[in-house]
């Protein structure tokens, strides 16, 4: 699930600041998303990137190479209210989903009985 949401996530991130790669692996794990892979990350911004919703540049090091530092665009900003948007239906409707067939947290309901 969360490569589907990483985009998002991302952008909610870099709109509270510019923040290098490692930044974002760090703030993500922070607020519950758990370790996120560069394989994963990367790909992404650097898609992102391609489609105008970040820019990128690069900052020399403290005493080591350079970095990356990704900056959430006017575009993005945008983009992240209509997808945030969209994500709030879709919670609302997955939760209600679920509440529905007993097996929300803390939802009492039939549920699924497996066959033997």
């Amino acid at each position: 699930m969360l490569r589907g949401a990483l985009p998002l996530a991302l952008a909610a991130v870099l709109a509270e600041g510019d923040r290098h790669g490692y930044a974002l692996v760090q703030e993500l794990a922070a607020r519950g998303f758990g370790a996120v892979r560069g394989g994963a990350l990367y790909p992404v911004l650097g898609r992102m990137e391609a489609d105008g919703a970040v820019e990128a540049r690069w900052e020399p090091g403290e005493g080591g190479p350079g970095r990356k530092v990704y900056r959430l665009t006017g575009e993005g900003r945008a983009r992240l209210r209509q997808e945030a948007a969209s994500w709030g239906q879709f919670s609302q409707a997955m939760a209600q989903l679920l509440a529905h067939s007993g097996e929300a947290p803390g939802g009492e309901g039939p549920g699924v009985e497996e066959t033997p």
